[in-house]
């Protein structure tokens, strides 16, 4: 019981961090809630399905079906991370000064809410199908009866949404002149996390061979098997043990995302005109 609860509650932990920041970035946007909620949806479906066809998947392009399919629906996440950086710089301002009166009139906004429902839905995805994963090899393994497996993963799930609850008021607190810099921060660092996870698995499945060389060993300090490691694993994309293909792909899309958010983040949107009676 103990190990379905650990491995539950670290994934939803790293599910938990995404989904909240989605969240607190797109705080005010009209249907909000919708479109997450479909996101969250898509992604359990999506780890469903991956049950469902798992060892089909492993066996898929010689045995690397899993991290192939692991690094699309990454690349696919900092895909749509960058999309919504890149529009909040451009329109973050102009949804500050008129919280109180988007509704319909934030058209854009409903695109940007898309691109925030398909992280969801990756981060829901990629986690729930690890779950799944880890938990049918204890199955495997033996000595955990299905009672014991089921009452684990539903405390490690309670856990697991507390603890990102608490996260997500956390974010809450920041005022809302402030919170559009904060999250556009913290998803940076999340694409740029998610893009050097993606030569971690383009790297295991033998696509990515160059700069493969260990850069440090913090694995006895601090693992990315413990609860702190996979939290700042989710954050900001840190790794016991990076390699130096790892490291470029991070500090590029860093760069990239800051620099093309920075640029398109000049040009000021036009302030909303309020028709008079």
């Amino acid at each position: 019981m103990l190990a379905t609860l650990i491995i539950v509650f670290r994934e939803i932990i790293e599910a938990g961090l995404v989904v909240g920041i989605v969240m607190a970035a797109t705080r005010g946007v009209a249907k909000r809630g919708w479109c997450i909620s479909l996101g969250v949806l898509g992604g359990v479906i999506g780890a469903c399905l991956v049950a469902a066809f798992a060892s089909s998947i492993a066996n898929m392009m010689q045995g690397s079906g899993q991290e192939i399919f692991n690094a699309s629906i990454m690349g696919v996440a900092v895909l749509m991370l960058a999309w919504h950086n890149i529009w909040m710089a451009r329109e973050g301002r102009h949804i500050a000064l008129e919280m109180k009166s988007l509704g319909e009139d934030v058209t854009k906004g409903r695109r940007s809410l898309m691109a925030m429902a398909i992280v969801v839905g990756v981060a829901v995805l990629r986690e729930g199908s690890e779950i799944v994963l880890f938990l049918y090899g204890i199955m495997l393994s033996g000595g955990n009866s299905i009672l014991s497996m089921i009452t684990g993963g539903i405390i490690g799930l309670a856990l697991g949404a507390f603890v990102s609850a608490a996260m997500y008021l956390g974010l809450l607190r920041i005022p809302t002149r402030h919170l559009f810099a904060v999250t556009s921060v913290l998803i940076i660092l999340l694409a740029s996390g998610m893009a050097s996870q993606c030569v971690v698995f383009l790297q295991q499945a033998g696509i990515v061979t160059l700069f493969p060389h260990i850069i440090w060993d913090t694995s006895t300090i601090l693992s990315n098997d413990s609860i702190l490691g996979k939290a700042l694993h989710a954050l900001i994309g840190y790794s016991d043990r990076p390699t130096g293909m790892q490291m470029i792909v991070y500090f590029l899309t860093l760069a990239t995302i800051s620099a093309l958010s920075k640029l398109f983040g000049t040009h000021k949107a036009a302030p909303l005109v309020k028709a008079h009676s």
